[in-house]
């Protein structure tokens, strides 16, 4: 659970940092830090396949910890793996900067 004292409970790590889902919002990073990467599933489509959703429109945001809600950085992609591409590199300059 996200609250305003940070992630609660237990979660999983991607890259030593915390990955917190709820429903079709993920939410990843340190609240330690200046900022944090929110990903937003906008739209997906089912896989023919495996009959698995697939995400084809994902929002991605860098936001500050401090629960301004300014937003720092934001793009929209059409997948998960672009998203954490773009999301993982802009949080890292975000928080050295």
């Amino acid at each position: 659970m996200l609250t305003a004292n940070g992630i609660q409970g237990k979660y999983l790590e991607y890259l030593g940092k915390p990955l917190v889902r709820q429903g079709n919002e993920l939410y990843y990073g340190d609240f330690s830090e200046k900022f944090y990467l929110f990903i937003l599933i906008l739209k997906e489509e089912k896989d023919p396949k495996f009959g698995i959703n697939i995400p084809t429109d994902v929002l991605i945001q860098i936001l500050p910890t401090d629960n301004s809600m300014r937003i720092e950085k934001q793009k929209q992609v059409k997948s998960l793996t672009e998203a954490f591409e773009f999301g993982v590199a802009w949080l890292e300059r975000a928080n050295r900067a």
